[in-house]
C-alpha cells in the first residue's frame, strides 16, 4: 500500500495547526496543570472496518513524545460497537490537544475503508476490480486512497502525473478522440498506459481503432454497456465509471467490465463513529 511517512506527518502538522493555531488550547492550557496524567482508550461505537491507526499515533507523537500509545487492533480489521481499538497515557493537556484531530482522520478514513468494503463485497462474485478516483478531500489524498485500499478496493491514477486519460474536455480541445491519441503518443513513454473517456458506442468504436489501452464507459446506460463490452472483448481494458451507486453495481460486473471506478467511495461517505474516553491516573 502506498504510504509516504514524510507525507503523513506533514499532513498532520497541518491538522495541528489548523487546530491549535497561534493560541494552542486554551481550554486544557488554563484547566490542568502540566503535570496532570491520564489514561484512555479509544472505542468504536458502530460496525465497520478499521483505518488511519498510524496516522492518530502520528499526531499523538507530534503533540508529546511523553504519550504512550498501543494499537489494540490493527488496520483492516472489523469492529463493532464497545471494540476497544488503542490505549493510550500521558500528560492530559497533551492528548486533548490531538484527540479530535486524531479522531477526525481515524473516522473519515474508516468511513472511506468500511463504505469501500461494502461495495467490494456486492461483485465479490464477478472478475471486476473497483477502484477509486480522483474525487478526495484536497491534500488529504494519499490518506483516503490508504483507506480505499484497506476496505479492499484498487486506485486508480493518484494525480495527473502518473498516467494518461483523455477526458471529454481534452477530446473537444484536440479535435477528437482519434487526434488525442495520436498527438499524446508520440510525446509520452511506451511503458505509459492511454485511457480514453467515452460516452457512446461510435466513441468506442473510435478509440478502439486508436488503439487506446483503457476505455472507460462514462455514464452507459446498461444495454449500451453491454454492446460496448462485446465490440471491444478482450482488445482494450473496459472501465465503467459515473454515478455508479452500490444497489446498482452489481448490475454493471455483470457486464463484463474489468475495472469499475468509484468516485463515492471517498466523497461521499459516512465517518464511522469512534470515542475517546480519559480517565485521571492515580498511581
Amino acid at each position: 500500500m502506498y504510504w509516504n511517512r514524510k507525507e503523513a506527518e506533514r499532513i498532520v502538522q497541518e491538522a495541528l495547526r489548523e487546530d491549535l493555531a497561534r493560541a494552542g488550547d486554551i481550554t486544557s492550557e488554563n484547566l490542568l496543570t502540566d503535570s496532570h496524567q491520564s489514561e484512555g482508550v479509544i472505542t468504536a461505537r458502530e460496525q465497520g472496518i478499521l483505518a488511519g491507526l498510524e496516522i492518530v499515533q502520528l499526531v499523538f507523537e507530534h503533540c508529546s513524545s511523553e504519550i504512550f500509545f498501543k494499537q489494540l487492533i490493527s488496520d483492516g480489521q472489523r469492529v463493532s460497537p464497545n471494540i476497544e481499538i488503542a490505549e493510550l497515557r500521558g500528560p492530559t493537556r497533551e492528548i486533548l490537544k490531538g484527540e479530535r484531530t486524531a479522531l477526525n482522520f481515524l473516522q473519515r478514513m474508516s468511513g472511506i475503508a468500511t463504505r469501500t468494503d461494502h461495495y467490494v463485497k456486492e461483485v465479490s462474485e464477478f472478475p471486476v476490480r473497483i477502484t477509486d478516483t480522483r474525487k478526495t478531500t484536497p491534500t488529504l489524498r494519499m490518506l483516503e486512497k490508504y483507506a480505499v485500499q484497506v476496505g479492499g478496493a484498487f486506485n486508480h491514477r493518484f494525480g495527473l502525473f502518473d498516467a494518461v486519460m483523455i477526458k471529454d474536455n481534452h477530446i473537444a480541445a484536440s479535435g477528437g478522440i482519434t487526434e488525442a491519441v495520436e498527438k499524446i503518443t508520440g510525446k509520452i513513454s511506451h511503458t505509459t498506459k492511454i485511457e480514453v473517456e467515452v460516452e457512446n458506442l461510435s466513441e468506442v468504436k473510435e478509440a478502439l481503432k486508436a488503439e487506446a489501452d483503457i476505455i472507460m464507459l462514462d455514464n452507459m446506460e446498461l444495454q449500451k454497456m453491454r454492446e460496448a463490452v462485446d465490440i471491444i472483448g478482450d482488445q482494450a481494458i473496459i472501465e465503467a465509471s459515473g454515478g455508479i451507486t452500490l444497489d446498482g453495481i452489481k448490475e454493471i460486473a455483470r457486464t463484463g467490465v474489468n475495472v469499475i471506478s468509484i468516485g463515492a467511495l471517498t466523497h461521499q461517505i459516512n465517518s464511522l463513529d469512534i470515542s475517546l474516553n480519559l480517565k485521571e491516573r492515580t498511581g
